[in-house]
């Protein structure tokens, strides 16, 4: 009788060490602020990715340090990016995470101030629902060019997929070199839409040119090209 006791007072113990221990996998702040986070290391990453000056230290910043910084009521206007291109330090890219909800006209021309105000190139907004008719409209009537995300869309890096393969977007001379290389015009290439996942992570513009590369385990090394349409 005492042994089946000891037995089962061991059970115990390790039943709740294994709860413990589990208790400590599992996240236990807000979804939403996680769902902020993985949004906002992918632009860092993306904008990195395409020559825009971001410090490491920021698109490594731990989820524990984010939620100790913003906290759990999550204020939007935090989260705004503001970078310079590496490149060229003349460009200015400015990324803005709207509200949730319908984004309607009067938030999108809220924005053409700030536009204004800091001499921006590009703009990059994040949003979580649906922009009305007339707020798309809005957004056409910007002089700079304008893009918008779904939150969703952004909770993954498209790019790091094992599955992805590596595409790297050429330089104007690089694309000159490729077509006199192989006596071509560019719209012999294979095509890739503009509205492609890859195509909208780089920002590409009609008429680039993006190398592809396939490799893996049960394929061999595959190059090829794709313009932009």
């Amino acid at each position: 009788m005492t042994e089946a006791m000891n037995v089962d007072g061991d059970g115990d113990g390790a039943d709740e060490t294994f709860r413990s221990c589990l208790s400590s996998l599992l996240d236990t702040g807000s979804v939403e602020s996680h769902r902020y986070y993985l949004a906002r290391k992918t632009l860092l990453e993306m904008l990195r990715d395409r020559g825009f000056a971001v410090p490491n230290c920021e698109i490594e910043l731990p989820l524990d340090e984010f939620r100790t910084k913003h906290g759990d009521n999550l204020d939007v206007d935090g989260f705004r990016i503001s970078s310079l291109h590496k490149d060229d330090p003349s460009i200015k890219v400015l990324v803005l995470f709207c509200e949730p909800g319908i984004i309607k006209v009067n938030v999108v021309r809220g924005i053409t101030t700030k536009i204004v105000q800091e001499g921006l190139d590009r703009l990059i907004l994040v949003v979580q629902g649906k922009m009305t008719s007339q707020a798309l409209k809005a957004v056409e009537l910007f002089n700079i060019k304008v893009e918008v995300f779904q939150i969703t869309d952004l909770l993954v890096n498209i790019t790091k997929h094992e599955l992805k393969p590596k595409h790297q977007v050429l330089t104007d001379a690089e694309k000159e070199k490729l077509l006199k290389q192989y006596s071509i015009e560019e719209k012999q290439l294979p095509r890739m839409l503009q509205k492609d996942a890859i195509a909208r992570y780089y920002g590409l513009e009609k008429g680039q040119v993006v190398k592809v590369t396939y490799s893996g385990e049960l394929t061999q090394l595959h190059v090829t090209y794709r313009c932009v349409w």
